[in-house]
């Protein structure tokens, strides 16, 4: 078990930035981390400036956040104006988030959100009085997680002890943020490289706290109500068992976890983690024991590692693989029985130089056409296995 240290503040427009420390002298308390912002910014939304609203589409009942200020949000900005990075006196840059000259895990308030609840945004209504356009608060929240003070790393270079903090934050901030009036489901995700969109090269991720149930986390739980009416099962974990069970696209097991290429994966590439004990709900990141989370540190640096080595270099190193890696949590209400806590981690690359671009099939009819068998790619993600290798497969890899 990793002990952590969690010092909170304000940053100067008013948004709560809280430090996650692991390191000494501030772990033990010894020292604290800088808490006052310098910078003379106005709050978040000020001068009468309502928050994100939503509207329904009458079509398929998906909530659309409306979201016009993050058209102005930081894009790829220069090495010396990276706002994740720590605070540097004196430097011509200095509207960075964070206020201390160094961090181990930082998470605060986004400065451009997608879902805010902002004081004097009209309540739920109607659009143009058509009781078809059912208008909402986009009433969430939206927070950035700094993975690591060095911008030139990626997550999987952070090491285990820090990969441990970072699992605690994502558990931490999902148990707080659950508690929020409104909310609906956490959803921690790292967007990694350019080619997803991401438009800071930090390493960094995102938790967001949705006001609603997304249109996938709708799907599945219809899907597991379905099931557990016809089977008494819990879907996802039966799934996982059915996985372990054929073992044919298992791709690394620990004593608490394992990953698995889905039968019916549909992207280039596509991992699914899962906790491997079913007697008891894991609901969430937050349900978690002290075992299990010491446990997938390692692990979830692991399966990096082999996505990184997937489509190698041509000297044999590794290369960033562009990827969506996002913890699917159970609702924080209605529905949390039938769903269970699993990492999903999807890259559009395809081959070395190409993408799968999501054209007129996936894009216009959400019907999707794989260009390659999880078969394949479970074979590949255990070629490049350096441990966790399930017992009884053939692998190149270190045996653990």
């Amino acid at each position: 078990m990793t002990h952590v240290r969690i010092t909170a503040t304000h940053l100067a427009d008013g948004r709560e930035l809280f430090y996650f420390d692991d390191s000494e002298p501030y772990v033990s308390g010894g020292a604290t981390r800088r808490l006052d912002d310098p910078r003379p910014l106005p709050p978040q939304f000020a001068d009468g400036a309502q928050g994100p609203q939503m509207r329904r589409d009458p079509l398929t009942g998906d909530w659309i956040p409306m979201a016009t200020h993050r058209m102005n949000r930081t894009f790829l900005p220069p090495a010396d104006a990276n706002p994740l990075a720590p605070a540097r006196p004196g430097a011509a840059y200095s509207d960075g988030e964070i206020p201390d000259t160094d961090y181990d895990v930082v998470v605060f308030e986004n400065r451009f959100p997608s879902l805010a609840r902002v004081e004097g945004t009209p309540g739920p209504g109607d659009l143009e009085g058509e009781p078809l356009w059912e208008v909402r608060p986009a009433d969430g929240r939206c927070e950035v997680i700094c993975f690591s003070p060095d911008s030139t790393r990626s997550l999987r270079e952070v090491g285990l002890h820090r990969m441990r903090t970072i699992i605690e934050a994502w558990a931490s901030r999902t148990a707080e943020l659950s508690q929020l009036e409104g909310v609906k489901q956490v959803f921690p995700f790292e967007n990694r490289g350019e080619e997803i969109g991401v438009t800071l090269h930090h390493p960094h991720g995102q938790i967001y706290a949705y006001p609603y149930l997304t249109p996938r986390t709708s799907v599945m739980l219809d899907r597991a109500r379905e099931h557990r009416a016809a089977t008494g099962g819990n879907l996802l974990a039966d799934v996982m068992t059915a996985e372990l069970r054929s073992g044919r696209r298992v791709i690394a097991q620990s004593e608490h976890w394992v990953a698995y290429v889905p039968a019916a994966g549909r992207w280039p590439v596509e991992i699914h983690v899962a906790p491997l004990d079913t007697s008891r709900p894991i609901p969430d990141l937050a349900a978690l024991t002290d075992a299990e989370k010491d446990d997938i540190a390692g692990f979830y640096l692991e399966i990096l590692t082999r996505c990184d080595m997937f489509f190698p270099d041509s000297d044999g190193s590794p290369t960033r693989l562009p990827y969506i890696a996002g913890w699917h949590q159970a609702p924080v209400g209605e529905g949390r029985d039938d769903l269970r806590l699993h990492l999903q981690l999807f890259s559009i690359r395809r081959a070395p130089g190409k993408l799968k671009y999501l054209a007129g099939s996936e894009s216009g009819m959400a019907a999707w056409i794989s260009d390659t068998t999880p078969e394949k790619v479970a074979d590949r993600l255990r070629e490049v296995a350096t441990a966790y290798v399930p017992a009884g497969l053939e692998n190149p890899g270190d045996h653990r």
